[in-house]
Formats: structure tokens, sequence, C-alpha cells
């Protein structure tokens, strides 16, 4: 791989989420607490993790934001989008995640990220009702008018450059549709109000094509479609989806790849997961739970090779379960139940009871993908950005043999990448960090 020419990360860096609500405004408070040294970043991999360079006995371990130039937190600015919250600190106390304390003493600063009404449609998020939404226009204003708002944010905020990680609800379920074949396809389809066309997808659009780099964090089809790779090929703009990899499906990539190693076999995996928030809300109808399931059920096959291993993973039951609980709030409680059989067949049981914060998981990958694309983009590395896999329950892949879930290779992969780039070589055996 030949090292490629790393803008410098000077100036301003806007950091855009379609969506204010548990999962952005924790995000952010997280960041503007660190800066104000109120907090550690606890969970970013651009902040505190080390990365170790050439062999072990050499004692080059330096920590990956000292390594590669990325934005400083210092410099980041924060907007969005949002159908109900007015701004940060609202959508924050609402969410209920971090606690007054928390929150207070960077309150002004949160309330001041006032949220832009948002391209919203109910058929898409029905548990939702929207009152700060972008009305009558159609998808193609609707497209932008959203390019519009980066626009007067980029000029207002003085940004050098931005990038936007999607925060938002999970859409309905649905399949690609002719309309996102082509860049052209969808252009059309955009201007006759295509019904297929979700807002997430619009949000997506317009960030290529205003040269923002684009992270799904929900199971949507926002990114991972023909029309959208094929339009960030074109512009030369990272892309990276989906569905931040947080609670259970943690685990699963966790337990997993474990199994495997030891040629323990597999008959069954049953998760269940209690939550409530907004995001349990919406996940309680079904054909938005259909998104989060398909998601999530992808991980295992991958991970264990069923057709390598038929003996071992040939035949496994994997069910997946969300009940919206209200008093439980964003503390999602996950469920695991795992059968396993090994020498001659005797079987026996793994249980997982994970009470995870799901907001407190998924604060730092928001950070760590605003960074990383942001990394990219400087290093003029356009398309699908597969080596941030790491941070995603379903990933892209430009490989016609699809996306790895190993959380291992997938480390690997993300520090081997950032070596490359910056001339040294990658590690292939005795990963140490």
């Amino acid at each position: 791989m030949t090292k490629p020419q790393i803008a410098p990360a000077t100036g301003k860096l806007g950091v855009l989420t379609p969506g204010m609500g548990a999962v952005a405004t924790t995000f952010i408070a997280g960041v503007l607490a660190t800066r104000a040294g109120l907090a550690t970043p606890i969970g970013s991999v651009t902040q505190m993790a080390h990365i170790r360079l050439g062999g072990r006995t050499e004692g080059r371990n330096p920590l990956i934001r000292d390594f590669v130039p990325l934005a400083s937190l210092d410099d980041l600015v924060f907007g969005g989008w949002d159908p109900i919250t007015p701004n940060a600190l609202e959508g924050a106390r609402t969410a209920g995640v971090l606690e007054e304390r928390d929150l207070g003493v960077i309150s002004r600063e949160l309330e001041g990220i006032v949220a832009m009404d948002a391209v919203f449609d109910p058929r898409w998020v029905s548990r939702l009702e929207g009152t700060r939404t972008k009305t009558s226009m159609g998808k193609l204003d609707a497209a932008q008018a959203l390019m519009d708002d980066i626009e007067r944010f980029r000029s207002e905020n003085e940004c050098d450059r931005l990038v936007m990680v999607w925060c938002g609800s999970t859409e309905a379920y649905q399949e690609p549709t002719e309309v996102h074949a082509s860049v052209e396809a969808f252009e059309a389809g955009l201007a006759a109000d295509d019904d297929n066309i979700s807002p997430s997808q619009i949000y997506a659009y317009a960030a290529l094509m205003s040269d923002v780099p684009f992270a799904n964090g929900a199971p949507n089809l926002s990114v991972d479609i023909p029309v959208m790779t094929e339009l960030a090929q074109r512009r030369g703009v990272p892309i990276v989806g989906k569905d931040f990899k947080t609670g259970q499906t943690l685990m699963k990539t966790l337990i997993a790849p474990g199994l495997k190693a030891r040629m323990l076999g597999l008959r069954g995996w049953y998760s269940t997961n209690i939550l409530g928030n907004r995001d349990g809300e919406v996940l309680d109808d079904p054909e938005n739970f259909k998104t989060k399931e398909t998601s999530k059920l992808g991980v295992l096959d991958t991970i264990l090779q069923p057709d390598t291993y038929p003996d071992l993973y040939g035949e496994i039951d994997h069910v997946v379960r969300i009940n919206y609980y209200p008093p439980r709030g964003d503390n999602k409680e996950g469920w695991d139940s795992i059968d396993i059989f090994g020498w001659l067949g005797y079987p026996m049981q793994i249980k997982i009871d994970f009470l995870c914060r799901d907001s407190i998981l998924a604060a730092p990958i928001v950070l760590d993908l605003a960074l990383f694309l942001d990394l990219a983009q400087r290093a003029g590395q356009g398309g699908v950005q597969e080596w941030l896999s790491f941070y995603l329950k379903a990933p892209q892949s430009a490989d016609p043999a699809g996306p790895e879930h190993d959380l291992f290779i997938q480390q690997t992969k993300l520090k081997n990448t950032l070596r490359e780039w910056m001339g040294e070589e990658p590690v292939t055996h005795s990963e140490a960090g």
C-alpha cells in the first residue's frame, strides 16, 4: 500500500448529527466535559488507545492521537437536526442518560447547540411525532434544504471541514429498489418523491453532495446502497455503515471468536433485550424492529463460518428479541443464553446478563468515527472505509466476500491501516495493542 499524503488537521472540524437525542447529546456533553478537564474520554480508541510500532522489543507504543494527525477535541464544533429536540441541553435532560451534576457545568454550551429542523417522515418512524421538521416540500427540495443547512453551518462556525454521523432513530425495514441502483436513478427518484427514499438516505445524499464524510450509526438502509457507494467514489468522500456496535452485539463479537478459536460447538444463541428511551419506543414497532433484527443476526455466521465448520456451527438457532420497557430508560439490559457443546458432544451453557448504558457505549464510537473519517478525507481515501468495521454491527465492505465481524481481526485491520498510512510496517502476529 502506498503511503498517502495526509493534509494537516488545521482549523475547525464540524460534527453534524442527524438526531440530537440520547446518543448525540451524550457524545457532545462528553467531549465538552473532556476538553474542560472535567472527564476522561473512556471508551474512545482515538483518545485512550496505544498502538505498537515495530517489534515488541523496540518499546514504541505511542497513543494513537499522538501517532496520527487527528483533529483536536478543542477544534470540534457541534450541530445537527432533530424533529423533537430544540437544543442539546434539553435533549440530554429528556434522554436522562447523564446526571444533572454532569450537565450543569456545561449547560450553557449545550443550550447553545440548537437543533436545525429535520427532514422527517412518520412513515419511517411511526412511533415518533415530529414537530420541528421541514414541511411542505418534496424530497429534492428537502435534500437541497439540508445542503443549504450544511453550508450555512460551515460558514457561520468557520469550519474548515465537516463530518456527519447519523444518530437518529432506526427507520422501518426496506430492501433496495431500482431507485437506489445509481446516482441518476436516485436523483430522478428525489424529483418524483419516490416512496422508497427514506429520510436517512436524503441526509446521506446531501452530505456526499456537500463532500462531507458520512457514517450511519443505525441499521437503516442509507449509505450501504449502490447510489451512495457510487457517489462516494465519484466525489472521493469517505463513508461507513452501519449500526453502532454497543451492547449485545459487542458481546457476540467478543465471545464467538473465542468459541471458534477453541473449536467449541454452538447449538443455539438466544438474545433478548429490554430498553426504554426513544430508541426502545421506536423499536417497539415491528417494521423498525425488523431493521434492527437483520443487523443483529448477521454477526455469528460471518465469524463462525458454518460452511467451513458444519459439525460445530452448521445448525445454530439464533434468536433476537427486543422489548420496550419504559422504566429502564437508556440503561439497556441484554440477556444471552448460549448453548454450546464440547468433547464427545456434551452440552454446556453460557449465560450473560449485560446491564449496559447504551449511549455511554455509543458516544465514544461517534467521536472515533468522526475523527477517523476526517482523517480518511484528509488522506484522500474516498468510498467505503472497511477498516472502520470495528465500530459497527453490520459493516460495509468493498470486498465481494463481505465484511469481517471478528472484533480482534477488525482491531488489527484498523491499526494496520493507521500504521501503513504513517509509513510503518503492519503487524501480522503478536498484536499487542
